[in-house]
């Protein structure tokens, strides 16, 4: 099995709110990119990135239409574009296929390398959240920077580990609809992040 795949792997089973669009292109490849909606069992849901090459879209058919299952990889870039914003953490796939289940999945599974400390914060709601970057490898020696957040007790161990410590997560993507203000005009953002069900150090 390819490495990269076992130490990224994202799995996801929702609804497409859009037709593919053309990202962008890459040593000769084209890819497209499209929302996925998927649902948590409190009924909110999530808008995330999925992309994907040209060669594995439906020729002449269309797109499928109600529940699809992603397999693929979590990666980041930064938005160098200025609007919008700056960390983008699309999912590539691997396989897309219709899904005759009608529940939604939404699993990241990482392993990756602390590469900023960790800090802890607190809720308005007194819960604790630790927030951590992990480097997580790819191929060509490059490395994806995904931030992942854990809760509680959790977040108590998490905020103790050192930065060059590897890190297991099981999760999900999320995305988190905030207001930045800047030179007082309010914009609205989301941002996303793995929320970690299970962390741990190797």
């Amino acid at each position: 099995m390819d490495e990269v795949y076992v130490t990224n792997r994202a799995e996801l089973c929702g609804r497409a709110l859009a037709l593919p669009e053309y990202s962008h292109e890459s040593r000769g490849i084209r890819f497209f990119t499209f929302p996925l909606e998927t649902r948590r069992l409190s009924g909110t849901a999530d808008t995330l990135n999925i992309v994907v090459r040209q060669s594995m879209l439906p020729e002449n058919a269309p797109f499928p239409a109600g529940q699809i299952r992603i397999t693929g990889e979590l990666r980041s870039f930064n938005n160098k574009s200025g609007s919008g914003n700056r960390l983008v953490l699309p999912i590539l796939a691997r396989e897309i296929r219709p899904e005759n289940d009608s529940y939604d999945e939404n699993h990241i599974s990482l392993l990756g390398t602390v590469c900023k400390a960790p800090t802890v914060r607190v809720t308005p709601m007194g819960r604790e959240i630790c927030d951590v970057i992990l480097a997580v490898g790819r191929r060509y020696h490059r490395s994806d920077y995904i931030p992942v957040i854990a809760w509680g007790q959790q977040a108590r161990q998490t905020a103790l580990v050192s930065v060059g410590t590897q890190l297991s997560v099981q999760g999900r993507l999320q995305s988190r609809p905030y207001t930045k203000v800047i030179d007082g005009q309010s914009y609205q953002r989301v941002a996303y992040e793995v929320s970690a069900a299970d962390i741990f150090p190797l």
